[in-house]
């Protein structure tokens, strides 16, 4: 395993530990009223930077592996598009991927509008982490995603728009 990948392995790893503390906390309430999540719309913030290369401001006070989910977010928004994310954030903020739980918006001169809304969420970071590593071991992104929706059909959660594969 090359020596970069392997550290963004270890990186993305250890967040996935915050998301299964998330995605554990969720199940306990079978994941069907996301209270939590209805706050979202109203509470995230956005901030604009020149390129997907700068992290926003907000991020400087989080832990550095969530600072590493995000930058990797703007290297993977086709992959990303393509997940769903299961916090019910297809409803309360109007998300139609995993993508959108991280970035709002993305111009051709790449300006990048970020959200605050996945450094809140462990289900958010733990799809974007899982989908991110997996991509990079050469799994396909149709096998991905069908791990990524056979892991949170359990939970009962209803998962955003995302175009089928």
């Amino acid at each position: 395993m090359p020596k970069k990948t392997g550290w963004m392995v270890m990186t993305l790893s250890a967040t996935l530990a915050l998301g299964a503390c998330g995605q554990a906390e969720q199940k306990t309430d079978s994941h069907a009223n996301h209270e939590t999540h209805a706050t979202h719309t109203s509470a995230d913030q956005l901030e604009q930077t020149t390129s997907p290369a700068i992290a926003p401001a907000f991020l400087k006070e989080t832990d550095s592996s969530i600072q590493t989910i995000y930058l990797s977010v703007a290297k993977h928004q086709d992959l990303l598009e393509k997940m769903p994310c299961y916090c019910g954030c297809g409803e309360s903020a109007g998300h139609t991927s995993n993508y959108d739980c991280f970035i709002a918006d993305q111009t051709a001169d790449g300006k990048t509008t970020w959200t605050t809304h996945g450094i809140t969420c462990g289900t958010c970071l733990d799809i974007a982490a899982q989908s991110i590593v997996a991509y990079q071991q050469g799994t396909s992104v149709k096998k991905i995603r069908s791990d990524i929706d056979a892991s949170y059909a359990k939970t009962g959660a209803k998962p955003t728009p995302t175009p089928a594969l």
